[in-house]
């Protein structure tokens, strides 16, 4: 009776697992603030990827650590870049075909900086490059369609950037791919273990700049009306927890397809109270993702997701 009469359902088709692909081969190296996620190389990640698509999964979304970093981001939208390489192996193997692709978009794994955008920098003041830093993320996200992403999703913050892909994506033939904007992200303590995932902490400073006071929820509206004005296909919420309410504004606002990032210190702080005997393991992930469905979220990306699944199954 329970079940017959609840109002917010969860399955696997709405959750969508993260994958950090690193250079090498036969690696799976565990990520210590994150038990139970891996860098792994391409092979590695194929398999992981098989067993998302027998969990029944909705897709993966996909991060890569370069072998080599640079001030231009060389990485990011080389062709023979990491994630594009994954991309290719991924379209190549039919399993796989019930999985949603979704590259991440972004500089800061790629930049020998780790920030999002191209960086000026005079004696030891510095300045994100607004706009010379759009041009290489439109330039990533074309190169990301063209290895056979099936959405590509900006998470950079710089203003501009969803036109400048949607641009970029039309002049390249991808119209038909679509842009989840990670349009209300906010500059957050919850992302310090993906910096160990993604190799991608800053150098100096921070991501204040171009990232949302975590105060402001009015101004997050404003941005999400930006992105749209843009044409952003999708929405995507960062973090989630913290900001269930930010999700739930949206939620009434917006009519567009949106899911939200259970982010690295969400999923961290839980494992460290499991690993404790804190609290209840199944019961307690269960229960977190309900209330990010509950918010608004018609997805969510966790890492979560595969032992979700299980427990939905």
């Amino acid at each position: 009776m329970r079940s017959l009469v609840r109002e917010t359902h969860l399955h696997p088709g709405a959750l969508i697992y993260p994958l950090f692909i690193c250079p090498g081969e036969g690696i799976r190296k565990e990520i210590s603030s994150m038990p139970g996620v891996f860098n792994l190389s391409i092979d590695e990640a194929m398999k992981e990827a098989e067993a998302c698509a027998s969990l029944g999964l909705g897709g993966l979304l996909l991060f890569g650590l370069p072998s080599e970093k640079d001030e231009e981001a060389t990485g990011a939208w080389a062709e023979d870049g990491i994630v594009q390489l994954a991309l290719r192996a991924m379209k190549k193997n039919g399993v796989l075909d019930s999985l949603v692709t979704i590259a991440d978009v972004c500089l800061c794994e790629y930049t020998s900086h780790g920030h999002c955008g191209v960086v000026a920098r005079d004696g030891d003041h510095y300045e994100i490059q607004n706009d010379s830093s759009v041009a290489l993320i439109a330039k990533t996200a074309a190169s990301l369609a063209r290895a056979g992403a099936d959405i590509v999703a900006p998470s950079d913050m710089m203003d501009g950037r969803v036109e400048a892909i949607r641009d970029a994506l039309d002049a390249d033939g991808h119209e038909q791919i679509p842009v989840m904007s990670y349009a209300s992200k906010f500059a957050s303590g919850f992302y310090g273990p993906f910096r160990e995932a993604a190799d991608s902490a800053p150098q100096f400073g921070d991501r204040r700049s171009y990232q949302m006071d975590g105060a402001n929820l009015r101004e997050s509206m404003r941005e999400i009306d930006q992105d749209i004005a843009e044409g952003a296909d999708m929405l995507l919420m960062k973090p989630a927890m913290p900001y269930l309410d930010v999700i739930r504004a949206a939620r009434e606002r917006y009519d567009l397809p949106m899911g939200a990032y259970q982010v690295s210190g969400e999923y961290s702080m839980l494992q460290a109270a499991f690993q404790r005997g804190w609290l209840e393991p199944e019961r307690t992930m269960m229960e977190s993702l309900l209330s990010i469905r509950r918010a608004g979220a018609d997805f969510i990306v966790t890492y979560f997701a595969k032992d979700a699944a299980r427990v939905l199954a």
